[in-house]
Formats: C-alpha cells, sequence, structure tokens
C-alpha cells in the first residue's frame, strides 16, 4: 500500500516529469510456458475465469494501444523497483508499465525508465494512494492493475486479476483478509471486515481495494472516476454500490511480503489513515442511501421522544 508517507492532497499542481523508455523496450512477450499435463490443463479449464482474450496471454509485441495497464506508485524503491517492473511486464504482450515516483531522494525513476516503465516523477510526496489515481488517470489500458514499489509480487501472482477482469469482473480483489484470528485484530483489518458487512458483501470478508495487487476493468474506472482511487475503500463503496462486478479472485499473502513500517510514539501513522478512509467510505454509503444507508430502523417510534 506504499506510495508516500504524508497526508494526501486533493490537488496537484506540480507537473510531472515523465521519463518513457524506448519503443524497442516498451513492449516484451511472455515468457514460453512448459508444456503441462492433461491434468493440469483440466484442472485450469475449471478455473472461473477461464474464458479470456487470446492476446492477453501471448503474442508478439505490436504497436496498438497496451490491453493492460500495470500502474505503481513508488517513493525510495530503488531496490526494488526493477524486479517490480519486471514481473509486471510479464502479465501480457500488449503491456505498458506506469510508475508514479513521488518524494523519492534516491534512484527510484532512473531505474524504472531503464527497466523499460513509463515514469511520472513529482519531487514532493504525493499523499498515500494518490499515485494509483494520477497512474489511473494516465493508463491507456483496457484493464488497470495496480502494485506497489517495495513487494516483488511474480508475474505469475499477478496474472490472475488480469485474467478475471479479462473475463469480466470490474474490480478483482487480493483474498487476503488479514489477520483475524489474533486476540486483538488489528483496526485496519476490523475496518476492512466492517466496510463488507455494511455493504452488504460478508462474501468479500476483509478482501479490499487498499490492499494490493487489484485490478480495474476500464468500465470501472469511468464509471468510479479517476480521483476517488486515493481513498480505496470510498472506491470500493461505490463499486459495489453501482453495481460493478467486485470479486476476491486470487490470494496473495502481502501481510507477509509487506515492508514493516516504523510505529511513530506506539502507533502506526498510515493505520489511521487507512481506518479514516473506511470512514469516509461510510460517508459515500450515507450519502448515497439515506442517513441509515438503507437499513431498517424497526419499529422505533422516534416521535414519541420529547
Amino acid at each position: 500500500m506504499k506510495s508516500a508517507k504524508r497526508t494526501r492532497s486533493p490537488r496537484h499542481k506540480a507537473a510531472p516529469v515523465r521519463r518513457t523508455p524506448a519503443k524497442s523496450t516498451a513492449l516484451r512477450t511472455l515468457s514460453r510456458r512448459p508444456r503441462q499435463s492433461g491434468a493440469k490443463r483440466a484442472a485450469k479449464s475449471r478455473s472461473p475465469h477461464a474464458s479470456v482474450p487470446a492476446d492477453l496471454l501471448t503474442g508478439a509485441p505490436d504497436e496498438r494501444e497496451p490491453l493492460v495497464s500495470v500502474i505503481i506508485p513508488a517513493m525510495n524503491e530503488e531496490s526494488t523497483i526493477a524486479k517490480v517492473i519486471a514481473e509486471a511486464r510479464r502479465t501480457a504482450a500488449r503491456c505498458e508499465v506506469i510508475v508514479v515516483v513521488n518524494g523519492s531522494s534516491d534512484r527510484t525513476a532512473d531505474i524504472a525508465a531503464a527497466s523499460g516503465a513509463r515514469v511520472l516523477v513529482y519531487p514532493e510526496p504525493l499523499g498515500h494512494d494518490v499515485g494509483r489515481s494520477i497512474g489511473a488517470g494516465a493508463a491507456k489500458g483496457d484493464i488497470l492493475l495496480f502494485t506497489d514499489g517495495d513487494i516483488v509480487i511474480s508475474a505469475k501472482r499477478l496474472f490472475p486479476f488480469v485474467k478475471a477482469v479479462g473475463s469480466g469482473v470490474d474490480v478483482a480483489l487480493n483474498r487476503y483478509s488479514g489477520a483475524v484470528k489474533k486476540r486483538r485484530p488489528h483496526p485496519v483489518v476490523l475496518s476492512k471486515h466492517t466496510l463488507n458487512l455494511l455493504l452488504g458483501r460478508p462474501d468479500l470478508h476483509g478482501c479490499s481495494m487498499t490492499t494490493v495487487p487489484h485490478a480495474l476493468s476500464r468500465k470501472a474506472l469511468e464509471t468510479l472516476g479517476g480521483e476517488i482511487l486515493s481513498c480505496p475503500p470510498a472506491a470500493q463503496a461505490r463499486a459495489v454500490l453501482h453495481g460493478l462486478r467486485v470479486e476476491a479472485v486470487h490470494l496473495v499473502p502481502v501481510g507477509r511480503m509487506n515492508v514493516i513500517r516504523r510505529k511513530r510514539g506506539g502507533r502506526d501513522p498510515l493505520a489511521d489513515i487507512v481506518v479514516s478512509d473506511h470512514l469516509q467510505a461510510a460517508a459515500v454509503m450515507l450519502e448515497r442511501l439515506g442517513e441509515r444507508a438503507g437499513y431498517s430502523d424497526g419499529s422505533r417510534r422516534r416521535e414519541m421522544v420529547r
């Protein structure tokens, strides 16, 4: 979930510095996979997201618009960004990788450009998740895949999200729900579960657009608008309320992969931001569904209260 360390700003006046690689390195084909046994092929055919456009899976690079846009916010990630981009580019033949570098003092931008990404550079930190909105605004693909610059996730683990959207899902979520069996679950985990219950989607458990990787269809982006992606829980609430197809499609255990952040005075400032994001999501529900968000007030006769 990492993109910056400061509070998000709703508007961004600074124009990004664009670093774009040469066309010869902009796209690559997927590496060939070894032949599989009949049993493995049969197992794959039973996947609920088995119907996928042919050019999503393989094919030679061409000059058409990208089918998949991978969006990666990054801040001082020079040690991981090249590997993150390399895996992202293997998710589709027609793929663009957009790295939104903000507030970096290292070589993240240079390494990203050398690795074949389209790089948008902002000298100052944009704030948590704002890079997602900016990257989505620059994306040309029909499928938008979101990941982070500090976690190297293999193409094999990223591809199910692309595949799900290619099969008709509008919001493809990571099936990671967080640690719920602890004596005192983390406030962020509780917030995610609570929001999905309020939305009438208990089947999603703690799955959330806060968590990477996840993917959106172009239809979802146009329905939600790019600005709301800076507040992922609010975007998720709006997606459900607008009847978009929201599914948890694949498990990537990012809890074991994420960088442990330093706490300030025993508190995690990022956790406070994410919890407040879920309050904003609740406000989206109240605005659309009324003061009780569609839930009955039962037999209460409030007019009798003086």
